[in-house]
C-alpha cells in the first residue's frame, strides 16, 4: 500500500503546488493580497506564515489545493464587488482581487493551468536533453494472418511514417497513436520500396492488459514491430531541438485528450478508461517502480491533464471564472452574486458527477464491482 501512496502523494504535491503557485505568482505580481496557500483541503496538518502574511499550509485531504485572496469570503472569489468595497479602506481595497482590471484577474486565474503546462514542458525538455529521445524507425516485422492490418494491405518491412496525419518519429509512437485514435478507421501512411502508400485500418477492440498489468480495452491491428538490424536510435537533443519536441509533445497530449473526451461525449469513446484518484495512485506506484524517468514523465502527463481540465468552462474550475470574465467583458459589468452562485451549484453537480463516475471506474478496476 505504501508503494502506491508515497509516489501518489509526491506526484499530487508537486503538480498541485505548481498549479497553485501559478495563481499565487500573478496575484502577487499585480498586488493582490494572498491570505492562504493551501495544498489539500480540510483541517490543517501544519503550516507557517511568511513576511507578507500568507499562510502556507498542508491539509489532510491531499486531492487538490487553493489560493485564497484577501477579502474573499471563500476560496472561489465569489464576493460581490460593491458590498465588499464598503468594508475596506482605500489601502486595503488595492489588495482586493475584484478591484483589479479584467485582464489582470484573467491572468491570475489562468496562471494555474499555464503553470501546469510549463511544468510538463520543462520535464520533457529535461528528459530529451539529458536522457534522450527515441528515433528508431517503426518497421513492421510481422503482419498477423486475417488481422485488420493484413486486410488493409500492410506488409512485412513496411515503415510506418504517419498515423492519422501525425508523423511517427519513433517505434514507440505507434502503439500510443493507435491507442489515442478515436475514429472507426485509423489512417496509416507507410513507406514501401521508397514509395508512400496510404492505408485505412479498422482496429479490433480487445480486452487486454497494459505494461503495468492493468486491464484496458486496447485497439489492436495485428502487427509486430522491430528496429532495423536491432539498432536502437536514442539521441540526446540540444536545447533548441529538445524545446521543439517538448512543445510538440505538450500539444499532442493536449489535443489527443480533447479528442478522447469529445469521443466520450458523442458515445464513440471508451468511458471505462476514465479514472480518478484511486487509479492515479495505483498507476503512479506502479510507474515509480520502473525508475525516476518514467515517474516524472507520468507527472508531466498528469500536469497537462490538470491544466487542461481546469480550463474547461465549468464553474468552480478556473475555466468557469474565465467564462464569467468573458460575460463581464461583453456585458460591461460583473455577473451578480446570485447568478454566480447559481452557476457554482451547477458546476458542483457536474464535478461531483464526474468524480463519482471516475471513482466507480476505479473501484471496478480493482474488482470491487
Amino acid at each position: 500500500m505504501l508503494s502506491f501512496i508515497i509516489p501518489f502523494m509526491v506526484l499530487i504535491l508537486v503538480v498541485v503546488f505548481i498549479h497553485e503557485y501559478g495563481h499565487y505568482y500573478f496575484a502577487r505580481r499585480y498586488g493582490v493580497g494572498v491570505t492562504d496557500f493551501s495544498i489539500g483541503f480540510g483541517k490543517e496538518l501544519f503550516g507557517w506564515n511568511d513576511k507578507s502574511g500568507t499562510r502556507w499550509k498542508i491539509c489532510w485531504i491531499p486531492l487538490g489545493g487553493y489560493v485564497k485572496f484577501f477579502g474573499d469570503r471563500n476560496v472561489f472569489s465569489e464576493a460581490d464587488q460593491e458590498e465588499l468595497l464598503k468594508k475596506y479602506n482605500k489601502e486595503d481595497q488595492d489588495k482586493l482581487f475584484v478591484t483589479k482590471p479584467l485582464y489582470q484577474r484573467a491572468l491570475i486565474v489562468a496562471g494555474g493551468p499555464v503553470a501546469n503546462f510549463i511544468l510538463a514542458l520543462f520535464i520533457f525538455l529535461f528528459i530529451y536533453m539529458f536522457v534522450g529521445k527515441d528515433f528508431t524507425p517503426a518497421i513492421i516485422d510481422e503482419v498477423q494472418k486475417d488481422s485488420p492490418a493484413e486486410i488493409a494491405g500492410m506488409k512485412k518491412n513496411d515503415v510506418i511514417v504517419e498515423i492519422d496525419n501525425i508523423k511517427v518519429e519513433s517505434i514507440l509512437d505507434v502503439s500510443k497513436l493507435i491507442a489515442m485514435s478515436t475514429s472507426e478507421f485509423i489512417d496509416f501512411k507507410v513507406s514501401r520500396y521508397e514509395k508512400e502508400i496510404l492505408l485505412k485500418v479498422k482496429p479490433n477492440l480487445v480486452e487486454s492488459e497494459d505494461n503495468l498489468g492493468n486491464k484496458i480495452n486496447k485497439r489492436m491491428i495485428g502487427i509486430m514491430l522491430s528496429p532495423y538490424n536491432n539498432e536502437i536510435k536514442h539521441i540526446k537533443l540540444g536545447p533548441v531541438k529538445a524545446l521543439v519536441h517538448s512543445l510538440n509533445e505538450v500539444y499532442f497530449v493536449t489535443t489527443s485528450s480533447l479528442k478522447y473526451l469529445g469521443s466520450m461525449l458523442t458515445g464513440a469513446g471508451d468511458s471505462s478508461q476514465l479514472g480518478g484518484p484511486i487509479r492515479i495512485a495505483k498507476i503512479s506506484g506502479q510507474v515509480a517502480e520502473f525508475g525516476i524517468i518514467p515517474f516524472i514523465s507520468m507527472m508531466a502527463y498528469i500536469s497537462i491533464s490538470l491544466g487542461l481540465i481546469n480550463l474547461f468552462p465549468i464553474p468552480l474550475l478556473d475555466g468557469g471564472h474565465l467564462m464569467f470574465y468573458a460575460f463581464e467583458k461583453i456585458l460591461g459589468r460583473p455577473l451578480s452574486q446570485k447568478t454566480q452562485e447559481g452557476f457554482f451549484r451547477i458546476g458542483m453537480f457536474l464535478l461531483l458527477s464526474l468524480m463519482f463516475f471516475a471513482t466507480f471506474n476505479d473501484l471496478k478496476d480493482l474488482g470491487l464491482f
